[in-house]
Parts: C-alpha cells; sequence; structure tokens
C-alpha cells in the first residue's frame, strides 16, 4: 500500500509541469486549442489525485479456517490430520497473499500505464498546442505575407495605371505628331502634285511651242530649200550658160584640123573674179586635142564669168569637156 502511494506520489512529482508560454503568441491563438489543452490536464489531475487516494483492500477470507477453529478441532481429531490441515491453510493463505501482491501489481501497472498514457496525451496535446502555435504563427505570416503582396499588387497595379496613362498620353502625342505629319506630307504631296501639273503644262506648252517652232522650221526649211533649189537651178542654168560662153570663146581661139573629128577632151581650168584664166590642166582625152584645146584657153586669156558670187563659185576652179567643132 504505501508502495504504491508512493509510485504514484513520484510520478505525480515527475510529470511534466507545463512551462508558461508566450502570452502574446497565445493570446492570439484559436480558443479551441486552448481549451483542448485545459481539458486534458484537468483529467490527468483529477486522476492522480483519485489514484493517491485509492487504497486496495485484501479481500476477506471467509472460507479459511481460523487458528483458534483448526485448534479446537485438533482436540477430537488424530494429530497426523491436524498437521496437514494447518499446512494446507498456509498455503492456501500464502497463495491468497500472492494473489493480492498479483492484483497489486497489476494495478499498479494498469494505474502507471494510465498515468503514462495521460502524460502521453498531455504531451501530445502539448505537441498539438505548439503544432497549432506553429500553424497560428504560419497563418500570421502568411497573412502578412499575403497582406505584403496585396500592397504590392495594388502598388504595382498603380504603378501600372500610371504607365497606362503615360503610355496612353505618349500614344496620343504620337497620334497627334503622326496627325501633323500626315497633313504636312498631304500639303507636300499637294504642293508636288501642283507643281507637277505646273511642270506638265510648262513642258506641253514647250512642247506646243517647240512643235510650232518645229514646223515653222520646216516650212522655213522647206521654203529656204524651195529657194535654194530655185537659186540652184537657176546658178547651175547660169553656170551652163557660161560654160556654153565658155565653150564659145575657146572654140573661136582652137587651132583645129581634121584628124581631131570626133575626139574630145577633159580641161581643169582655174578662173580669177574677172575670168582672167590662172590654171588649165589637162585630163583624160586625147592628148593632140588636150594640148591645142589647153592652147586655146590660154590664147582667149580671159573667159566669160557671171558677177553672180555663186554662179563663180562654181566657175572658179571647174572640169570641161570640149569637143573640136569641124565643118
Amino acid at each position: 500500500m504505501v508502495n504504491s502511494t508512493e509510485n504514484v506520489t513520484t510520478n505525480k512529482a515527475q510529470k511534466p509541469t507545463r512551462k508558461p508560454g508566450n502570452k502574446g503568441i497565445g493570446s492570439d491563438l484559436p480558443w479551441r486549442p486552448i481549451g483542448v489543452s485545459l481539458l486534458l490536464h484537468l483529467f490527468l489531475g483529477t486522476a492522480i489525485v483519485m489514484s493517491m487516494e485509492y487504497t486496495p483492500t485484501l479481500p476477506e477470507v471467509q472460507d479459511q479456517p481460523s487458528i483458534q477453529s483448526a485448534v479446537d478441532d485438533s482436540e477430537s481429531a488424530p494429530p497426523q490430520e491436524i498437521v496437514n490441515a494447518v499446512a494446507v491453510d498456509q498455503a492456501q493463505v500464502e497463495a491468497q497473499v500472492q494473489r493480492i501482491q498479483e492484483q497489486r501489481a497489476e494495478q499498479q501497472r494498469a494505474e502507471e500505464q494510465r498515468i503514462a498514457d495521460l502524460e502521453r496525451r498531455a504531451r501530445e496535446a502539448e505537441q498539438q498546442r505548439q503544432r497549432e502555435e506553429q500553424r497560428a504563427r504560419q497563418v500570421a505570416a502568411e497573412r502578412e505575407q499575403a497582406a505584403e503582396r496585396t500592397r504590392r499588387a495594388r502598388e504595382e497595379a498603380q504603378q501600372a495605371e500610371r504607365e497606362r496613362a503615360e503610355a496612353e498620353q505618349q500614344r496620343q502625342q504620337a497620334a497627334e505628331r503622326l496627325r501633323q505629319q500626315q497633313e504636312a506630307e498631304e500639303r507636300a504631296a499637294a504642293e508636288r502634285q501642283r507643281l507637277e501639273e505646273e511642270r506638265r503644262a510648262q513642258e506641253q506648252a514647250a512642247r506646243e511651242r517647240a512643235e510650232r517652232e518645229r514646223q515653222l522650221q520646216e516650212r522655213l526649211e522647206r521654203e529656204q530649200e524651195q529657194r535654194n533649189r530655185a537659186r540652184q537651178q537657176r546658178v547651175l542654168t547660169e553656170v551652163e550658160r557660161y560654160q556654153a560662153l565658155i565653150r564659145g570663146a575657146i572654140q573661136r581661139n582652137w587651132l583645129t584640123d581634121s584628124s581631131m573629128r570626133g575626139k574630145t577632151c577633159v580641161l581643169t581650168i582655174s578662173l580669177a573674179r574677172d575670168g582672167f584664166v590662172t590654171n588649165v590642166q589637162i585630163g583624160e582625152g586625147d592628148r593632140a586635142v588636150c594640148e591645142s584645146a589647153r592652147a586655146a584657153v590660154l590664147r582667149a586669156g580671159n573667159l566669160p564669168v557671171s558677177d553672180d558670187a555663186d554662179v563663180y563659185e562654181q566657175l572658179r576652179n571647174f572640169r570641161l569637156r570640149v569637143e573640136p567643132q569641124i565643118d
């Protein structure tokens, strides 16, 4: 009985006492884990007190014969039977005592097991409380992190809104610059078109003027050509006429004979502006005819020449085929 009480007292003394926690942190925990922990501690304390007040009693031995009864019976029983009866009763008593001790030991073990279970539950409750506190601190940290993220998100949203407003302003400014640039380009294009139209009109007028001038020039050239042809024809006519006069002068100064009949000669005659013969060269033809024809030109001295410069230019140095006229 004393041992059981001492063990219970020792277990009670060895029970881990709860250290006061952080009041500031615990005040923030939910009420449910704290209530469960308090109930477990109260249950553990009540069990320990009840185990200290419990005193197991030995069961009454009603069926065991007392020593006096054994003495009384020994007066009527034989001595050998009395000794055996006493021995048997003592063995039963010891067996009963052994059973009682085993029961007490079993009860002690059960009590120790119950206390150990209570302590284990208390530790588990404490661990659960600590986990809840840790979870609460984690939740608080997560709440702070979420608040920080919310604040940052709000700041980022405000920054994004400012950037959007700035981007919109820049876009509007760019659109305005683009509009002004487009208007300037349109004005420049209109000016270029106007200048191009003026250039085309000037070119068209120039082409028309050039065409008129070309037509006028062509008409003048045709007229000049006609005049030139007419004059050339007149000059040729005059040249032919003067060549005929020159042939006549040569024939008058040409000494011929019958052997020259039907023969010709080409002479190249050079004349001065007054008709003076400056040079006579013999060309193709009969040699004798050519020599006598050259002598006739030199004998004439001066040949007929026109006062017209164009006609003289044709007779200044010319070739003339001559043939003696023989009767």
